[in-house]
């Protein structure tokens, strides 16, 4: 018997999860709360991160250290502002192509052992329910989470900007026509991400990165949700800006400032 989640939000992979579960799940659909006599056990929020304040809100008290956050980008300075710097995060690196379909796991030909991962109390949980769908889910602890976490940000903010230099062209092309440029912003993204965050990243980003771009390559590019994904590496250089430094990250500010985003 798997453990019965609260699911927020009920998208394509909110409704993936559920479709895991045994079908003791609570739905909790958006701009509602969760009740207070909801199942004990994870809450997994699947909603945007612009809509993560209000899911906290909506959530008791008492029961917000099991929420479960797998939004993509920098979410932590976030968590922590907020008492929740502990709660379980997710790297979710399944696709669902449309809601119903089942997911198809981020493998990859450099990493097909899988990418997906996830930290905090209720880790395992998730990784159970993933794992008895035929997913792949590492469970790791706080440093090695933290650099899995920096990388798939790596990921969507280089690939995303060098996507929208080139028209919005897809991930794939990206990886593909546009490899030495994608390349080199991974590379300065690792060093100052590194750097801020007092973490080593295992050698072989940039290769773990490609190969997982080709596993998707068929996803659009755009730079969007600045504040959660390029706005961190931004925010970087705007703290050397202010101090007088180096920008850490000059190729992605110049890059920003000619697609428009900054």
């Amino acid at each position: 018997m798997t453990q019965p989640f609260v699911i927020v939000g009920g998208g394509r992979v909110g409704q993936a999860l559920a479709d895991m579960g045994a079908g003791a799940d609570l739905m909790v659909r958006r701009g509602e709360a969760v009740p207070a006599d909801a199942p004990a056990g994870p809450i997994v929020v699947c909603t945007r991160n612009d809509d993560l304040q209000a899911v906290v809100d909506a959530t008791p008290a008492e029961r917000r250290k099991d929420l479960v956050f797998i939004q993509n980008g920098m979410l932590q300075p976030w968590l922590d502002e907020r008492g929740l710097g502990d709660a379980t995060q997710v790297l979710v690196y399944f696709a669902v192509a449309k809601k119903g379909d089942a997911p198809t796991d981020g493998k990859t030909d450099v990493n097909p052992e899988g990418l997906t991962a996830a930290y905090g109390p209720h880790a395992a949980a998730v990784a159970a329910r993933l794992h008895a769908a035929g997913l792949s889910c590492k469970v790791l602890d706080r440093p090695a989470f933290a650099c899995s976490m920096l990388e798939k940000l790596i990921w969507i903010c280089a690939f995303m900007l060098v996507g929208a230099r080139h028209g919005g062209c897809t991930v794939g092309e990206v990886e593909s026509q546009h490899t030495a440029e994608v390349s080199a912003l991974i590379g300065e993204l690792a060093a100052a991400g590194s750097q801020a965050l007092g973490v080593q990243l295992e050698p072989g980003v940039e290769a773990r990165l490609l190969a997982y771009a080709r596993s998707v390559a068929h996803f659009p590019t755009a730079v969007k949700e600045f504040q959660w994904r390029n706005g961190w590496f931004h925010s970087l250089s705007a703290a050397a800006a202010a101090a007088g430094r180096p920008d850490p990250c000059p190729t992605h500010t110049a890059w920003l400032r000619e697609v428009g985003a900054i």
